[in-house]
């Protein structure tokens, strides 16, 4: 009887160490990938708008299918403008024509954003120079290595790192005058 028991525990330790561990570190590799894939999208993104000094709704479609074609998973990308005013709080001198006020930012989220560049003509979100852009991105479902490793670690206590990306770019040129 413990021999038996002990074949089947080899067994089974053989069956983890051959096909589990190995299907792990291929899963994990792969989004190790997706994690890059996504990092280099998102920076190229961000880079072209800063450039242009918008953001249009051709390119944004583009970027959200490029990263949704990753790992078949769908991502959940967060636009944020944080617009720079440099003078809010502007009063001018009659004679002197001198400005008083501190520089404020304020920010435009994803929605409205996609809304004004629905609604524009040109389908563009026009920037100004010295604003920023930050764009995030995050998977929404599990890929199979988070998968294996929630299984795996939930005893353990570790949780489980979604492929995730961000960057972020100040705008360096005016979208009316930008390409």
């Amino acid at each position: 009887m413990s021999d038996t028991l002990m074949v089947i525990i080899g067994i089974f330790l053989a069956v983890i160490l051959m096909f589990i561990f190995p299907l792990m570190s291929i899963s994990e590799r792969n989004d190790d990938m997706a994690q890059t894939i996504v990092q280099k999208e998102i920076q190229g993104f961000v880079d072209k708008v800063a450039v242009a000094g918008k953001i249009r709704s051709a390119d944004y479609q583009a970027f959200v299918g490029a990263i949704n074609a990753t790992s078949g998973a769908p991502y959940e990308v967060t636009l944020e403008v944080q617009h720079f005013d440099d003078n809010f709080q502007s009063k001018v001198a009659a004679v002197s024509g001198d400005l008083v006020g501190e520089n404020e930012r304020y920010s435009t989220y994803t929605e409205e954003i996609v809304n004004k560049m629905n609604t524009n003509a040109n389908g563009e979100y026009i920037l100004k120079k010295g604003d920023n852009v930050v764009v995030t991105a995050r998977s929404t479902s599990q890929t199979m290595a988070q998968t294996l490793r929630t299984a795996f670690y939930r005893i353990a206590g570790k949780g489980t790192a979604q492929v995730t990306g961000s960057a972020s770019a100040m705008v360096i040129n005016n979208g009316r005058n930008g390409k």
